[in-house]
């Protein structure tokens, strides 16, 4: 892709994002989300690939059906109240859509059938795009308006993400899939615990955007898109394969791994909301989630020194790809526990 239009549409991208949080009308949250999916929707098929295009157009359709809702949502919020301030969403039907609508955007269950086959088709840079920097506009929105939702459907829509998320994700074999089904479980994890801590929303989206960012760019540093290929990269790069095995248990939510910080905080605060049923279904349903983590890690086991790799290595060249912003991501992905006092404090 020319640089240029590279660099105009990461800008389009970056400027929609930051324009959605300081949205306050109705109206122009909606065009800056616009602007943020339309943006993507070339960097999605830069390559050309058949799986990659109809990746784009059923992301592009997905984008457009949830924007069409969101926009009838604060149609009908304004019919009823005359006003087109976000803060203003008091009509229940509006905002029960505009919450379906974002579900359906970041890919909450059970809006979710879109996102494994739409990552699966994609380059993995560009699926770390789709997996990170654009949940944050919806989370934003739905962060302002979290008071005004039914927190009977925040609820629902938690625990089943992160039921489908677990579930899912077992019997798979493509890694951009096993990625995909775990976005859709850490998604549950932050929109359950919204309503009550939206500070411990944004710690755990930033944790979870920090372990992914990490588990992505080893796969990319890799080259490994399946799990037959990723028990194959310990001769290529065995400090690689130790860190990625733990970068994959730090999205488990293993000790003292980071991933264990917000799951740590979030359980703590829904019983302190006297939800201690919601929090071991969430806790339960996180076990889930890690049987098929430890799955990933087991596979690269078998080739592990001494042992001998009885399949023919696959070759690749050597990747291009820097490897400073992968090593910070790892290591904050490994160590950030430490900081639980810190956190603690700050939303408190």
């Amino acid at each position: 892709m020319n640089p240029y239009v590279l660099a105009n549409l990461l800008s389009s991208l970056g400027l929609g994002t930051t324009l959605t949080f300081a949205s306050s009308h109705w109206l122009l949250a909606w065009m800056r989300l616009e602007i943020n999916s339309l943006a993507h929707c070339p960097l999605m098929a830069q390559h050309h690939h058949p799986r990659a295009v109809e990746g784009t157009w059923k992301y592009f359709l997905t984008q457009a059906t949830a924007a069409g809702i969101i926009l009838f949502a604060s149609t009908t919020n304004a019919c009823f109240t005359t006003a087109w301030s976000i803060n203003d969403l008091c009509n229940p039907i509006a905002s029960t859509m505009f919450m379906t609508a974002l579900a359906l955007k970041i890919g909450l269950a059970p809006m979710h059938f879109w996102m494994p086959e739409v990552l699966q088709g994609l380059d993995l840079l560009t699926g770390l795009i789709l997996s990170s920097w654009q949940k944050l506009a919806p989370f934003a929105l739905i962060i302002q308006t979290a008071q005004t939702i039914d927190p009977l459907l925040l609820t629902l829509l938690g625990v089943m993400s992160t039921l489908v998320g677990g579930w899912g994700g077992l019997n798979q074999t493509q890694l951009r899939k096993i990625l995909a089904y775990s976005s859709i479980a850490h998604m549950g994890w932050m929109i359950v615990v919204i309503q009550y801590a939206p500070q411990l929303t944004a710690t755990r989206t930033s944790t979870y955007i920090i372990m992914t960012s990490a588990a992505f760019l080893t796969l990319k540093m890799s080259s490994t898109t399946k799990i037959n290929t990723l028990a194959t990269t310990w001769s290529k790069s065995p400090t690689l394969t130790a860190t990625t095995a733990l970068v994959l248990h730090s999205l488990g939510g293993l000790p003292p791994l980071t991933g264990f910080l917000p799951k740590w905080l979030i359980f703590q605060e829904l019983t302190k909301q006297d939800l201690p049923v919601i929090g071991s279904v969430m806790a339960l349903s996180a076990l889930i989630s890690l049987y098929f983590y430890v799955g990933l890690c087991y596979a690269m086991t078998p080739t592990i020194s001494p042992n001998s790799i009885n399949s023919t290595t696959p070759w690749r060249t050597q990747t291009t790809q820097t490897p400073l912003p992968l090593a910070v991501f790892t290591m904050a992905a490994l160590g950030l526990l430490d900081m639980t006092p810190t956190v603690m404090m700050l939303t408190t």
